[in-house]
């Protein structure tokens, strides 16, 4: 699973149809509202943004990573992996099934 953090719903939302129109994500999911609290260029932030959920397989993180650098709005966009080290195989079978290696 990739995290990414942006702006605004809308940008969110570009991001996600972007992702699953390349056919490299099975999901995304947009969690609006977070309030992140970050340090930039020296100046202390305090910002709503977005969280996004991204579900994709080992074999196209660098490529999702490489998607969503080409299309963030951020100078530096959070893009970080979680590895999903259980869950119900029917659901793990379906993202394997829903993406193109």
């Amino acid at each position: 699973m990739i995290l990414s953090t942006i702006g605004t719903e809308t940008d969110a939302q570009t991001v996600a149809n972007k992702l699953i129109t390349s056919g490299k994500v099975a999901c995304v999911n947009i969690i609006p509202g977070i309030q992140s609290v970050y340090v930039w260029k020296g100046k202390q932030c305090n910002e709503s943004e977005c969280l996004l959920l991204i579900k994709t397989t080992k074999n196209n993180e660098k490529d999702v990573y490489r998607l969503i650098g080409d299309i963030h709005p951020y100078e530096i966009p959070e893009i970080i992996s979680l590895p999903i080290q259980n869950g119900s195989k029917e659901y793990l079978n379906w993202i394997r099934a829903s993406v193109k290696s």
